[in-house]
């Protein structure tokens, strides 16, 4: 019998993501035939894994302090038939020093301090020259009513997506592909995070469980569903000593 409610159980990436739009960054990353491949912070490496499957030649890590998702990541690794190419590590971000040619992380620049800036400058020395960062961070551009004290602070204080593009260029990073989750992405992604709370309460009188689900639909719908978004930045990493 289920003692606690599902982790994750209903989403295929812990971003908002569709299948469509990781298809076609996997496809376009592939197409750089990169030789080596690194994910940040990656819960349990979908993104990675589609990468891996579509470049044969590369190898690739993906590292994440959570057990649960590595798990997972190995066993659909396995899946795929790429775990003899793509591995999983319990490691922080911050550890890493040996760079890749594409990079990818999403929704983890926590793990590089307070903010987007941080994050990017960190990241850099990951990237070998010629080789590209995928970056997947939260911006703030209020759209229509907000309650704002259903809010938390550190969402309202995110870039917006022209002021995350600006800060990559000031890293040194030139936008290959600029992009955003669509409402509906956004959508999926929230009403799946939330099915893991909502299902268990088809079946159980959990008032602990109920008050989480309800506090974070609240903050959501009323708060910041207006605001709220998620960009997917392409970055590249210039190589000048091919510079003519």
């Amino acid at each position: 019998m289920d003692e606690t409610p599902g982790y994750y159980e209903h989403l295929t990436f812990i971003a908002p993501l569709s299948e469509a739009r990781a298809d076609a960054l996997a496809h376009r990353l592939a197409a750089r035939s990169p030789g080596t491949l690194l994910d940040v912070g990656c819960g349990w490496g979908e993104l990675l894994l589609r990468v891996g499957a579509r470049a044969p030649e590369a190898t690739g890590l993906g590292v994440d302090t959570e057990e649960r998702h590595l798990e997972r990541a190995r066993a659909r690794a396995r899946e795929l038939g790429v775990d003899s190419r793509v591995t999983f590590a319990n490691r922080p971000g911050d550890e890493l020093t040996e760079p890749a040619d594409v990079v990818i992380c999403i929704g983890s620049s926590q793990a590089f301090g307070e903010s987007a800036a941080d994050a990017l400058t960190a990241l850099r020395p990951l990237v070998r020259p010629g080789g590209c960062l995928v970056l997947g961070e939260g911006t703030w551009e209020v759209r229509g009513p907000v309650e704002v004290d259903r809010v938390w602070d550190d969402v309202v204080n995110l870039p917006s997506i022209a002021g995350l593009a600006d800060l990559a260029v000031d890293a040194g990073y030139r936008p290959l592909w600029v992009e955003t989750a669509s409402q509906d992405e956004l959508f999926a992604f929230e009403s799946g995070y939330l099915a893991d709370l909502e299902e268990w309460l088809m079946r159980h009188d959990d008032a602990e469980v109920r008050a989480r689900a309800d506090e974070h639909r609240s903050r959501w719908l009323h708060g910041y569903r207006n605001a709220f978004g998620f960009a997917f930045l392409t970055l590249g990493v210039p190589d000048l000593s091919t510079a003519g």
